[in-house]
């Protein structure tokens, strides 16, 4: 009989998942990735931090739904890698639900749940038309734009610091934090700035409670202390800032360059809802994450995963499995772009809501808007997890910024 020890050699090649190559084309890399090795591909998030990804719709959904065997909590991965390493922060223990399991997971899920169904729908209907009207305004009358970084961002990083009572400066410290992480560039840093932004917001909601989701955390019956609530917050600006960013500045991608869409959405033709649920099929802003720590080897179809390694599910591969036939399809919303099982997004409807009016409201003020260069000329951040633009420039007429 074959030892584990046997099969978890590791293999003579991993594929890189935080070059450039793949970033400029993931879906032909997936592909490739799918030939050669089947559901579970042997990669390097970053060199040196080896991790399997899987590409398996059938198999992510059966990861994604056995916390006893794929727990979420690294304590065990990190000790082997050093505080420096670019993608840490992305990936070690935090005390709050996504890095988290059993009762302890229990606790945050239901501390977070509870604060963000509390928000009216309504109401963040009107913040969000609100705010992008504000936004359109600073730009509508240049006559052209970086979506990404006027409008996509802006109204991810506004709405979610009013949501979360916020104050500007606060935020845009937290906002910065944020992005080192998720670039893997100085994350250590994006770290540090990200910790004390979060703890001066919890520190002033103690003092200043409103009707807010920080405040709601804070009198919530499972008692977060205030580290635990420092860390409640950095997962919610993780899952609220930078995706959402990517999901509005992607699918106004796809409405320009999509016949299915550009042709006439606003004639009903098609909905900015059904643009929105392309990308996430297709194209989603998080494409690979939702990550596990086996704390034995665990036989999945055959393949031994090893223990202790990060287990990534590529929600962007999966989506696309070919073993799904027909069952691909955009108006199919078993995707699992906001993942499955206890740590699904809890936050799905309010992030559809956000993005669907954001991009509504920005079609509507520019109708005639078109990119400002070749679609194959937009040039995508590298990094193994998110599917991110680095620029999105638009040009409208004049008559449209009158």
């Amino acid at each position: 009989m074959t030892s584990p020890t046997t099969i978890e050699t590791v293999p003579e090649r991993r594929i890189a998942l935080y070059e450039a190559e793949f970033a400029a084309d993931p879906h032909t890399a997936y592909a490739r990735m799918r030939a050669e090795f089947g559901p579970f591909v042997p990669v390097d998030l970053i060199p040196g931090v080896p991790a399997t990804l899987v590409i398996g719709y059938a198999q992510a959904r059966r990861i994604l739904n056995d916390p006893l065997r794929f727990p979420a909590d690294p304590r065990v991965w990190q000790q082997s890698v050093p505080e420096s390493c670019p993608v840490r922060p992305m990936m070690e223990h935090r005390p709050n639900a996504l890095r988290s399991s059993g009762p302890a997971h229990t606790r945050y899920r239901s501390a977070n749940s509870s604060a963000i169904n509390a928000i009216d729908q309504h109401e963040l209907r009107t913040l969000v038309e609100q705010v992008s009207d504000t936004t359109i305004a600073e730009f509508r009358d240049a006559e052209g734009a970086d979506l990404l970084t006027q409008y996509a961002w802006p109204i991810s990083f506004r709405v979610l610091s009013a949501l979360l009572g916020c104050p500007d400066e606060m935020g845009r410290r937290i906002a910065d934090g944020m992005a080192k992480i998720f670039e893997g560039v100085d994350a250590e840093s994006g770290n540090q700035i990200l910790s004390q932004a979060v703890a001066d917001l919890v520190d002033l909601r103690h003092r200043q409670p409103g009707n807010d989701i920080t405040s709601r955390l804070l009198a919530h019956d499972a008692g977060l202390d205030d580290v635990e609530m420092a860390h409640q917050l950095v997962t919610l600006y993780g899952a609220g800032i930078e995706p959402l960013t990517n999901l509005i500045s992607n699918t106004v991608l796809k409405v320009l360059t999509d016949d299915q869409f550009s042709g006439d959405l606003h004639a009903g033709g098609a909905s900015v809802r059904e643009a929105l649920d392309t990308v996430l099929y297709t194209d989603p802003p998080l494409a690979n994450y939702c990550i596990s720590y086996p704390p034995h080897p665990v036989d999945v179809d055959g393949f031994l995963l090893p223990a202790h390694q990060p287990v990534v599910i590529s929600m962007a591969a999966c989506n696309n499995d070919p073993a799904l036939g027909d069952q691909r399809t955009a108006s199919n919303r078993a995707h699992l772009s906001w993942s499955t099982g206890p740590h699904a997004c809890p936050a799905r409807p309010h992030a559809y809501l956000i993005a669907e009016t954001a991009i509504t409201h920005l079609l509507d003020a520019l109708p005639e808007m078109d990119l400002a260069t070749a679609p194959e000329e937009l040039v995508r951040r590298p990094g193994p997890f998110h599917r991110a633009l680095a620029a999105l420039p638009v040009l409208f007429p004049a008559s449209a910024s009158v």
